[in-house]
């Protein structure tokens, strides 16, 4: 049976902020040129032991580096607030290991960290 751990709210409300943060991270990067700056791009020999190529691209806008920069800034933020929330010091070393993955996988998952179904 697993071990089933009262985390404060809180804490559960910055883990789900985080995952947040992440995937809006994540699919803002997908969209973005893959050069922050302007580049020509290259397109390497065919007989190359890896060829490879990249398109021309403009690089990103000022205002998609501050869109990056803000969400990376309110991710350190949030996963800062995770690390350092006093919680933690009422478990033992090893007990927090498992009770940080606990609650990263149950805010994954969309459960409950504290329904002990959940796990």
């Amino acid at each position: 049976m697993a071990d089933t751990y009262d985390f404060p709210q809180d804490l559960r409300t910055a883990q789900r902020d985080v995952q947040q943060v992440r995937a809006e991270l994540q699919t803002l990067l997908a969209s973005l040129p893959w050069s922050v700056e302007p580049h020509d791009g290259w397109t390497d020999p065919a007989d190359r032991w890896h060829p490879t190529q990249r398109p021309a691209t403009p690089g990103w806008t000022e205002e998609q580096k501050e869109a990056v920069a803000a969400l990376r800034a309110r991710e350190l933020e949030l996963v800062t607030t995770i690390a350092d929330h006093p919680w933690w010091k009422s478990l033992t070393s090893e007990a927090r290991v498992a009770a940080r993955m606990a609650l990263k996988r149950a805010q994954a998952s969309g459960a409950d960290p504290q329904d002990p179904e959940a796990a």
